[in-house]
């Protein structure tokens, strides 16, 4: 490590320039409670998409991140905690709750996308990469970093450009977005992959637990299986679009999975080489040291300032080519206003002056399904031109739980040659009723367009019951046999369909009845109505035991269910059989009846 770092040092004192850049990007100013981490974030020369990239938007925005890789020597076998670092490498010991937030976030991905097979030691090495484990661990108790940790401002000046999406909520600015917390989402990222992931009821991005889990859900969408070497890939290049961050991923994930140890919080090793340090990539300082929070350009406490053009002497005419103090140059933006695209540096979002409905109709389908048509948008100029390769963010909003394919809520997806960009089929849940899908250009402020779309319950348009037997029983008692029925929609077995029952007073009055057979509720109290029965998955459905009060006769159980299938069931109360009667009992109390007085005189028999 001595070796690699005295590399390090040789090879940043080439030119002064270089060591300006790094003081500059070390030393950024942060704003109350906000520590610097050398997080000035830059986008890399080698960021652009590249062919096993995803399209869309990236977790940090592209941002820069640490670029030093593990040391050769494994730390196999692991040291426990407390043991001398001499065991192994600084470098494999992570801190006790930032490793606790790992684990527990690959747990909860384990159960809620089983299929995504995450490995912990992957957020691990994104969790290096991005912010050296929260800063070495400093943490507190409930995992939420001891000061911020906040990127630069994107605005484009070396860096990408993405506008203020969270009126600064979470990096402090309203101007442009700021990547941030110890996993470095942008706002926008955070908008939607937001999680709790210490239960605390909140969703905080500087909270190592919440931000990790966020982190798992961010690359396990897309239904990727990341026990796949091509889908790892895609995963972390989605965090980061570049092929440089995702060797080094690649690097530190390797060299966690030989082992590694847990350390006391706050002592970790921090990272210094950094893809924003590099030659010619780093941003120059600001001129006085001007800069928003968090942005490389800016000048810490106790940093040197570089020292502002001088100002030409009174009655000293200006030399040519420069601009008298107090006045703004020609063509250029006065202070604080946002400067326009350069000539010919003008993307093709910033063409894009609305969005336009692509051809998509009436969105509707029935829970439980998907939807048949897939949302379409297109990015028109001012003129009405098509506009390629622009992201277009597509959110669902609402009380709904529809998703698009892979589970989640938002999905972006770039346009084509002909500024479509078609979002992912939607899926609708059990919840029923109307939503909205709002697109969205991402990096650009514009208007919204909206499209509605509306879940039905699911429906059956037949009832049958599945057994012939007649359904008897006697007054007082109860039936021997159940209800069992069988819902169809044209012909296939309709599945979780809601079916209510009532007992009604004949087949052509269908008021409630107050007599004969009935249910019982939890309490044992007698209903003759049942809402809330569903079908399972192969349409069936078996109702509750049914009673017979005294009444004896023919009645009608009437099932009826969404859709409007509905069957009429028979059922039979005979009057209990009469009982039989008992003997006539005797006036002189004996149990046995009285001998008929004899007509015939007395006889004495003679005595011997």
């Amino acid at each position: 490590m001595a070796a690699q770092f005295d590399r390090r040092l040789r090879k940043a004192a080439v030119t002064t320039t270089v060591a300006a850049v790094a003081v500059a990007a070390l030393s950024a100013s942060q704003a109350p409670d906000v520590t610097a981490d050398g997080n000035g974030r830059r986008t890399t020369a080698d960021s652009a998409p590249s062919p096993s990239a995803p399209s869309g938007d990236s977790a940090t925005g592209n941002s820069p991140y640490y670029t030093d890789l593990p040391p050769l020597n494994s730390p196999s076998p692991a040291p426990t905690i407390g043991t001398p670092v001499t065991r192994g490498p600084a470098e494999a010991g992570i801190p006790a709750t930032v490793l606790d937030a790992y684990k527990k976030a690959e747990s909860a991905l384990r159960e809620a996308k089983p299929g995504c097979n995450l490995p912990w030691q992957l957020l691990a090495a994104i969790g290096k990469v991005e912010s050296g484990q929260a800063r070495g661990g400093r943490v507190d108790a409930n995992g939420t970093t001891i000061g911020q940790i906040i990127g630069p401002q994107l605005d484009g000046n070396g860096f990408a450009l993405i506008k203020d999406t969270d009126n600064g909520v979470y990096d402090g600015n309203s101007s442009y977005d700021n990547a941030v917390g110890p996993m470095q989402f942008i706002p926008s990222t955070w908008s939607w992959a937001a999680r709790d992931g210490n239960g605390d009821g909140k969703k905080d991005p500087n909270n190592v637990y919440d931000a990790a889990l966020a982190a798992g859900h961010y690359l396990c969408r897309n239904g990727w299986d990341l026990s796949v070497q091509s889908d790892l890939n895609r995963a972390i290049l989605s965090y980061n679009n570049s092929q440089d961050y995702l060797h080094t991923v690649l690097s530190w994930l390797e060299y966690y999975r030989r082992g590694t140890h847990e350390i006391p919080d706050g002592t970790g090793a921090l990272p210094s080489g950094r893809s924003d340090n590099t030659p010619g990539a780093g941003p120059s300082p600001s001129p006085g040291g001007t800069g928003t929070p968090g942005s490389a350009g800016s000048s810490g406490p106790g940093t040197p300032t570089p020292n502002p053009p001088a100002a030409n002497p009174p009655g000293k005419p200006s030399q040519p080519g420069t601009t008298p103090p107090g006045t703004t140059p020609p063509g250029t933006t006065p202070p604080g206003a946002t400067p326009p695209p350069s000539p010919g540096t003008e993307t093709p979002t910033d063409t894009v002056r609305r969005l336009e409905n692509a051809g998509t109709g009436r969105l509707g389908a029935v829970a439980g399904s998907a939807f048949a048509e897939r949302i379409s948008t297109r990015a028109e100029t001012g003129d009405g031109e098509p506009v390629a390769k622009v992201r277009i963010r597509f959110t669902i909003i609402g009380d709904t739980d529809a998703t698009f394919t892979g589970g989640e809520k938002v999905a972006t997806v770039v346009t084509g040659s002909a500024g479509v960009a078609a979002a992912p089929a939607l899926r609708a849940g059990e919840k029923t009723g109307a939503f909205t899908v709002r697109a969205t250009v991402v990096g650009r402020t514009l208007p919204g367009l909206d499209y509605r779309a509306t879940v039905t319950e699911r429906v059956a348009d037949a009832l049958t019951r599945t057994g012939d037997t007649a359904l008897t029983c006697t007054a007082g008692g109860e039936f021997a046999d159940p209800v069992a029925v069988r819902a169809t929609y044209k012909g296939a077995a309709a599945g979780e369909v809601a079916v209510a029952a009532t007992l009604v007073k004949s087949a052509l009055d269908a008021a409630e009845n107050d007599k004969g057979p009935y249910f019982k509720d939890a309490d044992g109290k007698a209903v003759r109505t049942l809402t809330g029965l569903r079908t399972d998955a192969e349409g069936r459905l078996t109702l509750p035991k049914l009673y017979a009060d005294d009444t004896a006769g023919t009645f009608v159980l009437r099932l009826t269910t969404a859709g409007g299938a509905t069957l009429d069931v028979e059922l039979t109360v005979e009057a209990a059989a009469e009982p039989e009667p008992s003997p006539t009992p005797s006036t002189d109390g004996s149990s046995s009846p009285s001998a008929e007085p004899s007509t015939e005189p007395a006889t004495t028999e003679p005595t011997a």
